[in-house]
């Protein structure tokens, strides 16, 4: 596996390499008084060039299938479900607050359910019911002392692409 992924960078780099070296403009041809250029004729031979070019920089027809392996692409540096990495401004009120910026401070019984009282991370307090959405998950259920969030794991490595966070209602100081 090694071996394929040092040929497949060895490849890559070498498509690179000789995109660039087609990319580069040769130098132009001297011109001589008895036979001037035309644009025509130099841009009907630039355009060959051009398209061997596009097929040098995007192969055709290629797709990466993965089948329980990492793709080796993907760089490891920015792995993992980061708050930085959120693409975009994030939205308010509960649906902008991640899994790990929310804690439960209360629950009750509200027709016959248990709905949890939560404070996040901008200091204001909501009131959650199941199914309510979080940033990164999903309340999956309340009880009389706990919340259970079913959190979207953003790692590319992890062949879970799902796990549960439990929030207690009294954390002791050995589980913070």
């Amino acid at each position: 596996m090694v071996m394929r992924t040092l040929a497949l960078t060895f490849i890559g780099t070498l498509l690179f390499v000789g995109a660039a070296a087609a990319q580069a403009t040769p130098p132009a041809p001297a011109q001589t008084a008895a036979a001037p250029a035309t644009p025509a004729a130099t841009g009907a031979a630039a355009k060959p060039q051009t398209d061997q070019t596009q097929a040098v920089i995007e192969p055709q027809g290629f797709s990466y299938s993965p089948e329980g392996r990492r793709d080796p692409f993907v760089s490891l540096l920015r792995r993992g479900s980061d708050a930085s990495a959120q693409s975009g401004p994030r939205l308010g009120g509960l649906s902008g607050l991640g899994s790990g910026e929310v804690s439960l401070r209360g629950t009750m019984v509200s027709h016959g359910a248990f709905v949890g009282i939560v404070q996040g991370a901008d200091g204001k307090t909501y009131i959650v019911r199941s199914g309510d959405k979080l940033l990164d998950g999903t309340i999956r259920s309340i009880s009389a002392d706990s919340m259970v969030i079913l959190q979207q794991v953003n790692d590319p490595l992890s062949l879970e692409k799902q796990r549960e966070v439990r929030k207690l209602l009294r954390q002791t100081e050995e589980a913070k």
